[in-house]
């Protein structure tokens, strides 16, 4: 199942306002750098709703030829969706989701939501398993089944009974995998484009998602205050501000005077207003295949996963890495603190240094309290 592709709009270049927007607009009374930010922000308003009005009709389309039960109920939880202001790309998922849920209870044997019941939910989770899907899928499918039955519960149409105690996969905590000092400076060693040059160093620099970077238009920059304004995170929608750093500031500028005056996005590939994600993609695996680095398995993301990791090893404080990666949940953030925690492995040296050393005195013994402590937590885990 393919999602239609939405187009974005186009703002007025640079090149045909920055020369009639030096002084005060007399006949409307008003700065015109404000009117210019207030036109922007209207259009920017009026294209994602019309994204989300195509998102939806995709939708509907798609249903339309289903031969599934409660397929009335599932064109009123998407146009409940549209109200809600959903992203364009949700629909996609939701409906995947959706649809496989759907069908699952129909194999069972039910014509009717009202027969849901919590086996119905398990029989989907195995379902998808069973596939081979890999957990984070799997994750994101079962989050869009409960949120569509938890629409459904709202509306008397499924027992309560169903999502009463959230069936819930555990995702294994996995370090995030930043970039070796030395495997950055060989990459940058092979970077021949300034385009290219530019982008990698944005993301090792800000810490963008390649989403939000590939998205950022040239109002978005601001070279002279030295940072990006990202409108609407990739993932949580939730707007911040990242900073460029001198070497970012640099290769920015040698890019921005090689490309086209007019393009509207930051940066964009040949014959396109923009740069997709497999472009950006080829583009840094064919580096990575230049500086022998392809065994490595490093991805786009890397560049991010050392942004984080490089400022708490130079002493950055948790509390103030958090804005700039975007994360709403600082817990979040600390996988990076597990990952750079210099005290730790200083302590860790410190004390294996003492043991080779044979410097270690008495015998072995179990505090039985801790041990009390470690029966109980077993117990309890065992229970959940």
């Amino acid at each position: 199942m393919n999602q239609t592709a939405i187009e974005k709009h186009s703002i007025k270049p640079a090149k045909e306002s920055l020369a009639d927007y030096g002084s005060i607009d007399q006949d409307k009374g008003c700065h015109p750098t404000r009117v210019v930010k207030k036109n922007i922000s209207e259009k920017l308003e009026s294209t994602e709703y019309e994204q989300e009005v195509k998102a939806l009709r995709w939708a509907l389309n798609r249903l339309a030829s289903w031969d599934l039960p409660g397929k009335a109920h599932v064109e009123n939880y998407f146009r409940h969706m549209h109200r809600r202001n959903f992203r364009p790309k949700t629909y996609f998922s939701n409906l995947t989701a959706i649809q496989v849920f759907l069908a699952v209870v129909k194999d069972s044997g039910k014509t009717r939501l009202e027969e849901i019941t919590k086996n119905d939910l398990e029989a989907f989770i195995e379902h998808e398993q069973d596939r081979g899907l890999m957990l984070s899928t799997v994750r994101t499918r079962l989050h869009c089944a409960n949120a569509f039955l938890g629409y459904l519960i709202e509306g008397g149409i499924v027992s309560a009974d169903v999502l009463a105690r959230r069936i819930r996969l555990k995702k294994p905590e996995t370090l995030p995998r930043a970039m070796d000092p030395d495997d950055v400076k060989q990459l940058f060693f092979v970077i021949e484009h300034p385009r290219d040059r530019a982008m990698i160093t944005l993301l090792l620099r800000t810490g963008m998602r390649i989403g939000e970077l590939l998205g950022t238009k040239m109002h978005d920059l601001h070279l002279k205050d030295r940072r990006i304004d990202i409108y609407e995170g990739e993932k949580n929608r939730i707007g911040r501000v990242v900073y460029l750093s001198d070497d970012a500031k640099v290769a920015l500028k040698a890019w921005l005077k090689m490309r086209e005056f007019d393009q509207e996005f930051l940066f964009y590939a040949r014959g396109r207003k923009n740069m997709s994600y497999s472009t950006a993609h080829l583009i840094f695996e064919r580096y990575l295949t230049k500086a022998g680095l392809t065994h490595k398995g490093y991805s786009l993301h890397a560049l991010r996963h050392t942004f984080a990791s490089e400022l708490l090893n130079a002493g950055m404080r948790i509390e103030c890495l958090q804005p700039l990666m975007g994360h709403t949940s600082l817990d979040v953030t600390r996988r990076y603190a597990r990952l750079t925690d210099k005290t730790r492995e200083e302590e860790y040296f410190k004390a294996m240094t003492i043991i080779e050393r044979g410097e270690i005195d008495g015998h072995y013994r179990l505090d039985h309290q801790v041990q009390a402590f470690l029966e109980e937590k077993e117990r309890f885990t065992e229970y959940r």
